[in-house]
Formats: C-alpha cells, sequence, structure tokens
C-alpha cells in the first residue's frame, strides 16, 4: 500500500485527486468529517457530495473531542460553565483553531443547544487555540482529546466533558456533555471511501479486509495511543452517517453564519 499525502484546502484536494481516481478498487481515499463534510461546504460551488460522490467502504475511527477550561475559571462541570457563561456573556471567551474548523463548529453547536454566547476567538491552528486557553487569554474551547491529555494530567487544563454519546474507557472519568445537554455528539470521524462506481464486489471485499484488521489488537492499541477508538460499520451504515452529519453539520454552520466562499 502507498500512501500520499496531498495537503491544502482544508483537505479538498486530497479529497478530489481521490474523487477523480480510477474506480478500481486501487484507490482509496482516507476521509474525515474535516476533509469530507466541513471543507467542501464552506466552498462555492461546493465541489463535491459526502454521500452523493463517492463508494463508501467503511468508518474505522472516532475521536472524541475534549470540552477544556482554564483552571482558574470558578466551574468545574459542564452546567457550571454554562451558569457562568450565561451570568457572564461579556467576559467568557472560546478559543477555535480557525473560523469553521470543527473546535468552532462544536462549540457554536454547544453554545446552540444550551443557550447562551460565548465570543469566538480564532486562532491558526488548534496549538494556539489550547495555548491561549492555557494561559488565559480565552476561557474555554473543544479540542481533540490527543492534543490535551497531557496537559489535563498535569493540571494546567481541566476537561469537563468529552463530545461522545456516552462514556468512554480511554478518556476515564470525563462524563459525556451529553449527560448535561442530551443529544450532544460532535465527534471527529475517519474512514475510507471510494471513487464513484467501484464494483460493488470490490467495496465488499474491502470492507472484509478493514473488519479483519481493526480486529487486531495493536491496531487498536494504535488508535488509542493516538487518543481515538474504533468506529465501524457496513458500508451502508457509513453512507447513512455521512449523510446525517452532513445534514448536522449544515445546520451548524447556518448557526455559525459561516458565507460560502
Amino acid at each position: 500500500m502507498f500512501v500520499e499525502n496531498r495537503d491544502g484546502a482544508g483537505g479538498l484536494i486530497g479529497v478530489e485527486a481521490g474523487k477523480n481516481a480510477k474506480p478500481d478498487g486501487y484507490t482509496l481515499i482516507c476521509a474525515s468529517n474535516g476533509s469530507m463534510i466541513i471543507a467542501p461546504l464552506l466552498k462555492k460551488p461546493v465541489p463535491y457530495d459526502a454521500v452523493a460522490d463517492f463508494a463508501q467502504v467503511g468508518s474505522f475511527a472516532v475521536t472524541p473531542n475534549v470540552l477544556i477550561v482554564n483552571p482558574d475559571l470558578p466551574v468545574k462541570s459542564v452546567k457550571e460553565l454554562i451558569d457562568y457563561a450565561k451570568a457572564n456573556a461579556a467576559k467568557v471567551n472560546m478559543a477555535t483553531a480557525g473560523v469553521g474548523s470543527q473546535s468552532h463548529l462544536s462549540g457554536v453547536l454547544f453554545m446552540a443547544m444550551a443557550g447562551f454566547d460565548s465570543l469566538a476567538v480564532p486562532h491558526k491552528g488548534g496549538g494556539p487555540s489550547v495555548n491561549s486557553v492555557i494561559a488565559g487569554q480565552t476561557h474555554w474551547t473543544f479540542t481533540p482529546a490527543p492534543a490535551v491529555m497531557s496537559f489535563i494530567k498535569n493540571g494546567r487544563l481541566r476537561a469537563l466533558g468529552q463530545s461522545l454519546p456516552r462514556r468512554s474507557a480511554m478518556l476515564g472519568d470525563i462524563p459525556p456533555v451529553a449527560d448535561t445537554i442530551p443529544g450532544y455528539d460532535y465527534s471527529g470521524w475517519a474512514g475510507l471511501v471510494a471513487p464513484k462506481g467501484t464494483p460493488q464486489a470490490v467495496i465488499d471485499k474491502l470492507h472484509a479486509a478493514l473488519v479483519k484488521t481493526l480486529d487486531l489488537a495493536e491496531v487498536k492499541d494504535g488508535l488509542a495511543k493516538q487518543g481515538a477508538e474504533v468506529f465501524t460499520g457496513s458500508p451502508e451504515d457509513f453512507r447513512k452517517f455521512l449523510a446525517q452529519d452532513q445534514g448536522n453539520t449544515v445546520k451548524v454552520i447556518k448557526a455559525a453564519k459561516l458565507q460560502a466562499e
């Protein structure tokens, strides 16, 4: 297997290169919600549709986001953050990794469902946004778990919740945000898709190989070390998941008042 990285445009360049490849099963696209869902929805015209323009092989990983705050903020739970933000609306800021980033949209969804507002402060990437919370320049953010677990353990950040709809052994005693805001679910994911027109027999064979691979202990351990859990299902399950995620992301982008460019 040869891995070819095609950087740029939030993943659009790489996904489009895969989309236009020969549909023979020898070219697969490692898809994520950023490159497959968010990035195309922020472009005009939309360059591709995550559901209609690809043959879905299957998802393979989910990466939860963690809701973190500066330890000096006088809150120790999701509810306390919501109450504090409502009482101090003009003083509480949310860091993001940039406009339209996963941290931005997960935070917008959280605020919309919880009924409060914080000023969104964009940064040039996830690292700078996390550092701003550590420094107290901003107060809270959502960020992928692997990026902040060491800071949580050494006390430089406080974790209030995580974005999976259930508890996770990987995240210990960090409760789901959904325990406080029922229905909240905004995590990163990864999966494999193929160019549209790839024969179903080939898709089935690839999916079977994916399932077999994900059952290997070393693969599960490798994903865990990167803050991810195995997340899989049939090609049809993945297609339905993409459609649902796409619909939810459209709503969040509208709530964030983002305009396609």
